[in-house]
């Protein structure tokens, strides 16, 4: 049956009926005991979607582990590392203190997350062992999954899934007819809903759909959360940096690029140009020098693009000053509070059962 499962979920994604029908198996699988869910002596945040592309995921992992932070927890970060060539059974992107991987071998999220906190990131396609590493040689005691809601390996704690506010869940069908990853009715497993990037544009329409996820799962909280501090920073040069009324030539290779462009909008900045790459694009030289090339022929005379990209091209030379777009998670103080009693329930359970 196992065998029957794996074939139907390779060949289920371009069927797209055949894929949701293969993850509502997997998931009784993993119900019924047939497949393991291990268990951690820590607790476990998993930070994921029900959709294709992006829906803020980085800025929310990294919200979360500076909230644990704050608190007195040690946190690290697993990730699969999607896009890096880093191959091993754990890698180990950075101890708290010091990257070990450059973003081409730990993928550009993991790498963004490790040079932006000081607590441990690590990666692996079986996350279980980096889980493991994490605890045992990095003490961390708790542990965030980067991209985990599918993940069904490993048991969670707190489940959190988000939702993109201008998307949402798109026609709600499963891909490739959709933008669903598995089925609708996946989401009983999650234990909150976060509505990322908020805007004037998209708050009414955001809100209905938070009402839809309330009346669905009436015992689920449903949050919502803004890209706020939104800030222009030169990377080239130690000067404040040019108006945004002078010419950028914007580019990016994320899931999600009109997010980007509808921050740059929010700020006024004057684009010339915009280039979306792929998601995950690797960079080279050549490319970079043709980024300028298009970007001169536009009549910007700097460049923006997003921190996940720049990570990926800060060693490439460039004629042209390149900005990177600064944006903060910024979630109503009641997703906090979520967090830190979960934890804190989680801890006194914890402590009971060790007692008994």
């Amino acid at each position: 049956m196992l065998k029957s499962l794996q074939l139907l979920f390779f060949f289920g994604r371009p069927l797209g009926p055949l894929y949701g029908l293969a993850m509502k198996i997997r998931e009784k699988m993993y119900n019924q005991g047939l497949l393991r869910q291990n268990s951690l002596p820590v607790p476990v945040i998993s930070v994921g979607n029900l959709v294709l592309g992006g829906t803020g995921k980085t800025p929310t992992v990294r919200h979360l582990a500076k909230l644990l932070l704050q608190h007195g927890y040690h946190p690290a970060i697993i990730s699969r590392g999607y896009g890096g060539r880093a191959k091993l059974m754990v890698n180990v992107v950075s101890d708290g203190h010091t990257i070990f991987l450059s973003p081409e071998q730990a993928g550009d999220e993991p790498y963004l997350l490790a040079e932006a906190l000081p607590v441990p990131v690590l990666t692996g396609t079986r996350r279980l062992h980096p889980c493991r590493r994490a605890v045992e040689d990095f003490n961390a005691d708790v542990l965030i999954l980067d991209d985990g809601f599918q993940h069904l390996a490993i048991r969670r704690d707190i489940d959190i899934v988000l939702f993109d506010g201008s998307c949402l869940a798109g026609n709600k069908r499963i891909f490739p007819g959709g933008i669903l990853r598995e089925p609708v009715s996946a989401l009983h497993r999650c234990h909150a809903f976060v509505i990322t990037g908020i805007n004037d544009n998209n708050k009414e329409q955001a809100e209905q759909f938070g009402k839809f996820l309330k009346s669905q799962f009436k015992s689920k909280p449903v949050f919502f959360a803004s890209l706020g501090g939104l800030k222009l920073q030169c990377k080239d040069s130690n000067e404040a940096g040019s108006s945004l009324e002078d010419p950028f030539f914007a580019f990016c290779g994320i899931a999600n690029p009109s997010r980007f462009q509808d921050s740059l909008n929010t700020l006024s900045v004057h684009q010339s140009g915009f280039l979306a790459l792929p998601d995950h694009v690797r960079y080279s030289q050549a490319m970079m020098t043709d980024i300028c090339r298009q970007a001169v022929a536009s009549g910007a005379s700097q460049l923006v693009t997003t921190q996940k990209d720049f990570v990926k091209i800060k060693d490439f030379d460039s004629p042209l000053r390149r900005h990177v777009l600064e944006i903060c998670f910024q979630a109503e103080n009641d997703f906090d509070l979520f967090v830190t009693q979960s934890m804190q329930s989680f801890l006194k359970s914890n402590h009971s059962q060790c007692r008994v």
